[in-house]
């Protein structure tokens, strides 16, 4: 897309006034999916203001939870030493799947060919004059 891209659009990335403005803020640290957190300043309550740059697509769900608690205030720290290791049982988070190929369509879907399961002896549909 290039530099009159990065001027002009917001939902691919960065802009160049975002850039702009980090200069002077603290690189707090990056994530898996190389998304990058800077912190400085305050809010307007006082509080330390902080931001993600993402690398790509800029979707809210492609932030992974410990990064989330740490954008929200939530834990004070950056994640790699404010909270414990994750368990052997944890899945990784994924960005969210709508829209995509990758998004659930259950059986009846029109997508899965739109026939749904008969429906069971339990069932009776509703009529007007009943």
């Amino acid at each position: 897309m290039g530099i009159l891209g990065s001027i002009f659009t917001w939902w691919n990335g960065a802009t160049i006034g975002t850039s702009l403005a980090l200069r002077g803020k603290k690189a707090m640290g990056e994530d898996a999916l190389g998304n990058r957190y800077f912190m400085g300043g305050k809010d307007t309550a006082g509080n330390p203001r902080r931001w993600v740059i993402y690398n790509g697509s800029n979707d809210s769900s492609r932030v992974p939870p410990e990064w989330f608690s740490w954008l929200h205030g939530q834990v004070d720290d950056v994640p790699d030493r404010a909270l414990p290791p994750p368990r052997v049982w944890e899945k990784p988070a994924l960005a969210n799947a709508t829209g995509t190929a990758l998004a659930y369509r259950p059986p009846g879907a029109l997508e899965q060919g739109g026939a749904r399961v008969r429906a069971t002896g339990d069932y009776e549909a509703w009529t007007p004059d009943a």
